[in-house]
């Protein structure tokens, strides 16, 4: 048996967004995830730690344009000084956001990651992290994408659970990647 994964004093949830969890635009097993991303939010917030929702600005026309319904943050925001909302314009969610001063600013030193899309947003603001010294738990039944089509010439469709996976592999051996979004344990963050 494993020792138990060491406690971490944060959770960024990455665009969980309606256009990505809802309707028939939802990536598969978006209820599965909404119920681990659920399951993450009650913990973080029953210890204390800090909560960060990011919320992609898609473009114009996207199924995540800013004020449009898909844009909405589809699960709620308790708010006050351990959950805050950070906008974002990037994949990655630290880029031209204050997430890294939210980060020190509460003494954080390890996080966890989940939400979507595997391969994108959530690939790449657990990448910053890690660059940034951050020490990185990403729960595999905790993110997700689509499935990415077959290109002709190119190669076959890939199922969006695979994608997810070599998500994951590409982060190389720094980031923590544990099976169950329930092995995580929260903890509350140090002075900052």
């Amino acid at each position: 048996m494993n020792a138990p994964l060491a406690p971490v004093e944060a959770l960024i949830v990455v665009d969980v967004q309606s256009a990505f969890v809802s309707g028939a635009g939802a990536v598969p097993g978006a209820a599965r995830l909404l119920d681990r991303v659920e399951g993450l939010l009650a913990r973080a917030r029953a210890a204390g730690a800090l909560v960060v929702h990011l919320q992609n600005d898609g473009a114009e026309g996207g199924p995540d344009e800013p004020r449009t319904p898909g844009w909405e943050l589809h699960l709620p925001v308790r708010g006050g000084e351990l959950e805050v909302v950070v906008r974002k314009a990037e994949d990655d969610g630290f880029e031209g956001t204050p997430l890294e001063e939210l980060l020190d600013g509460a003494g954080v030193q390890a996080l966890a990651v989940c939400g979507v899309m595997s391969e994108m947003c959530v690939l790449a603001t657990a990448r910053r992290a890690l660059r940034l010294d951050y020490r990185v738990v990403l729960p595999h039944d905790a993110h997700a994408t689509y499935d990415i089509p077959a290109a002709e010439g190119i190669g076959e469709a890939v199922p969006a659970a695979t994608a997810s996976r070599v998500a994951e592999w590409a982060l190389g051996d720094e980031v923590e990647v544990v099976p169950y979004a329930a092995e995580v344990a929260f903890a509350a963050p140090g002075p900052g």
